[in-house]
């Protein structure tokens, strides 16, 4: 599946830039009783600007695929401040 969404990325690019700041790698939960299979963090300019990614036709095929293939749990974080 993960090959469908690189294969879509550059048309995703057109309607909002964004970036991968982690996809995938090994996680250890420390609390809780969260068991994620697949992590992904994506950054994007703004609120608005995802918004107008997750809204978009384009996006909409690529999450039916997804829906389909896993579940999944997403969560838009806003106003993080980068350190450094």
């Amino acid at each position: 599946m993960l090959g469908v969404f690189d294969q879509a990325r550059p048309g995703l690019g057109r309607i909002a830039e964004f970036r991968y700041i982690a996809r995938g790698g090994a996680t250890k939960v420390l609390e809780g009783d969260w068991e994620p299979h697949r992590l992904v963090i994506v950054e994007f300019p703004d609120m608005a600007s995802l918004m107008a990614w997750y809204g978009s036709p384009e996006y909409s095929r690529l999450k039916a695929i997804r829906e389909r293939c896993a579940k999944t749990r997403i969560i838009a974080l806003e106003g993080v401040i980068p350190v450094g």
